[in-house]
């Protein structure tokens, strides 16, 4: 398999970022609304916040880098026609953003009281933004639903891609998958 895109099929660079995008959002929405049930005196009432934000930040990163992939490498020529390829191209947009307005919510709601985001012990991300009256609320009602919004939209987009698989038989998953399109 080839590290770049070609026009029949995307490379394990995209693959990689795309899996890794995607995994790594459902865990961190799974692990969001599990650690806010948590009570004062359980073991992970720290440790399961620090986590979620140090893989936040982490994985703003990897975004990032996967944005610069999208609009420098070529992608393969789109499966199907008319309006579901503007459907899929608005989406794909849209799944590219979408994780960084999350991210950038949950940075406000940790950094509101104007202390900085350690990440595992490596680096930490200083508070830009603080001292907003009501940020952290407002921030924390933002980063929910726009967590939920993009945990719906990345469940349609997994059903849009069953959709072509099962039903249109198209290489479109087979390609995301990383394996061969049939012709």
């Amino acid at each position: 398999m080839r590290l770049v895109n070609t026009r029949e099929r995307y490379g394990l660079v995209a693959i990689a970022l795309h899996w890794l995008v995607a995994l790594t959002v459902i865990a961190l929405f799974a692990l969001g609304l599990w650690m806010v049930e948590l009570d004062y005196y359980d073991a992970w009432y720290r440790r399961a916040p620090a986590l979620h934000k140090a893989i936040g930040i982490l994985l703003f990163l990897v975004v990032l880098i996967r944005i610069g992939w999208h609009s420098f490498s070529p992608r393969p020529q789109s499966i199907g026609g008319g309006i579901e390829v503007t459907m899929a191209r608005l989406v794909h947009r849209v799944l590219l953003i979408l994780p960084l307005l999350v991210m950038f919510s949950g940075y406000l709601i940790s950094t509101a009281d104007g202390s900085s985001v350690d990440v595992f012990s490596l680096f930490e991300v200083p508070a830009i933004i603080s001292d907003i009256e009501g940020q952290e609320d407002i921030a924390g009602d933002v980063h929910l639903v726009l967590a939920i919004t993009l945990v719906v939209i990345t469940a349609l987009h997994m059903l849009a891609a069953f959709k072509h698989h099962f039903i249109d038989r198209d290489a479109t998953l087979r390609r995301m998958l990383g394996f061969h399109a049939r012709t």
